[in-house]
């Protein structure tokens, strides 16, 4: 995969604008955000933290931001009928950690990728609306997929080969920390979501 070109500058500028565009804030904050910028901090029921390991309705609430619909048979299966299989992958997949952490590739069997086999499998669910709903669940493990991000960084896949990129490139997590603290984000929005939000706006044009 290759860096967004906003990544690729060593200037700050043009990443930071682009987040602050998205998230309205800076120069910006006069305009309407973003509606995926509630994605980050969606909580209608206050009770997020306790739900790491269960998908909610407020999840589906959430992925909807960003522009992608989860149907009626696939949030049954989600939230009912095979919650408990979710939950079960979700645990054995582990806290939410930062993706630069894993410095091993993951073979077959990694929970990671069978949680990723069955959100998938889901009827109506393909790549772009799994990662959303898994990066809803660990954020700072999973990044977020879709056509234009994929074609800004030129790869139809982006966990494993960002995962790569980020241990070979020792400066890109603190670089996407430190563009995060210069938007004026929070630290709801992880890392990943960072370079997520700066690769989209970039591939969108509205940077």
């Amino acid at each position: 995969m290759r860096l967004p070109q906003l990544l690729q500058s060593s200037d700050d500028s043009g990443a930071v604008s682009a987040l602050q565009r998205y998230y309205s804030l800076g120069e910006y904050s006069d305009s309407d955000p973003f509606t995926g910028a509630r994605f980050d901090d969606w909580d209608s029921t206050l009770s997020r933290s306790e739900d790491v390991n269960r998908f909610t309705a407020d999840d589906l609430v959430a992925v909807s931001l960003l522009s992608v619909y989860v149907p009626p048979a696939a949030a049954i299966e989600l939230l009912d009928t095979g919650a408990a299989k979710f939950s079960r992958l979700l645990r054995e997949l582990g806290g939410d950690r930062d993706l630069v952490e894993e410095t091993q590739a993951w073979s077959d069997a990694w929970a990671g990728w069978r949680l990723w086999s069955e959100l998938t499998a889901l009827p109506g669910v393909g790549a772009t609306t799994a990662s959303k709903l898994l990066a809803r669940k660990r954020p700072r493990l999973r990044p977020i997929y879709d056509s234009v991000v994929a074609t800004v960084i030129d790869s139809q896949d982006i966990w494993a080969p960002l995962r790569k990129t980020l241990n070979e490139l020792d400066d890109l997590h603190p670089r996407l920390l430190r563009l995060r603290e210069q938007a004026g984000l929070t630290d709801a929005v992880s890392a990943l979501r960072v370079f997520d939000v700066v690769a989209w706006m970039e591939g969108k044009g509205a940077t």
